[in-house]
């Protein structure tokens, strides 16, 4: 198991690494060169997602060598210290390519157990506003080094619900029956655009859920740490995702039940 001490030094670069590639993608933003389609039409790669991803493997193979990397455009490596950075050096690209400024690089630190890889240090940075959203396993969560806590005893009809469409547009169809249902019992649904921002989100109490399926482990596993460190249930179950507070996620998972 990692100490204190490794998961603290983890932290540092995990801050350093994702602060290096918001800096690469604030500098292209609303320049961000050519945009390519990988899985539909709707799933975009730009210049500025590799950019990004080059200068934060950079940084990681210099500072932890050992260490593994899962990155979402295929900077992949393979360590041996038990230790994976699992990384998405743009969450949010068809915001940053369509000037939408809520976009992010999301940075997670996991650890190998014998019920395999676990997220142990997650960082969220958003460059707009220069937020910094980071979470420790049992260090608790904070914002700019402000601690975060979730906003206890919320009733389901004042709930912020965030949710996400995946890039299959026919399966959109399921995910809109969803929301539907859920937005006749809520406050209000936001759809953010990004997996990893609207954990972080939800920890600072912006949003108070969050569902969505087709996911990638780089969408949420930083996002996973800050949002349960800050007091928020987060479930993973194949592709999907809900976060809600633990009084309420039990009446949720029934009624996202179709996702997954």
């Amino acid at each position: 198991m990692a100490t204190g001490a490794e998961l603290d030094d983890c932290r540092r670069v995990a801050e350093e690494a994702a602060r290096l590639g918001g800096r690469e993608l604030l500098r292209r933003f609303g320049d961000h060169g050519r945009v390519d389609y990988k899985t539909t039409p709707t799933d975009l790669v730009s210049e500025a997602d590799r950019a990004s991803e080059t200068r934060i493997v950079e940084l990681l193979r210099a500072r932890r060598p050992g260490d593994g990397i899962l990155a979402e455009e295929g900077s992949d490596h393979v360590g041996d210290s038990g230790l994976r950075w699992v990384l998405d050096p743009l969450d949010g690209t068809v915001n940053y390519v369509s000037g939408i400024p809520f976009w992010c690089v999301s940075v997670a630190c996991e650890q190998q157990t014998r019920h395999g890889w676990r997220p142990v240090v997650g960082v969220v940075h958003d460059p707009v506003h220069d937020e910094t959203f980071c979470g420790v396993r049992g260090g608790g969560a904070v914002l700019n080094g402000t601690p975060l806590t979730r906003r206890a005893g919320i009733p389901l009809g004042e709930v912020v619900l965030a949710a996400g469409y995946a890039y299959d547009v026919d399966h959109r169809r399921v995910q809109a029956a969803v929301v539907t249902d859920l937005a006749a019992d809520v406050r209000g649904v936001r759809m953010l655009g990004s997996t990893a921002l609207a954990l972080a989100w939800i920890a600072a109490g912006r949003c108070d859920a969050y569902v969505e399926d087709r996911t990638f482990r780089w969408d949420w596993a930083a996002g996973q740490v800050i949002a349960v460190e800050a007091g928020v249930a987060v479930e993973v179950s194949g592709s999907r995702v809900l976060a809600a507070p633990p009084e309420l996620i039990d009446g949720l998972r029934p009624r996202v039940a179709a996702l997954g």
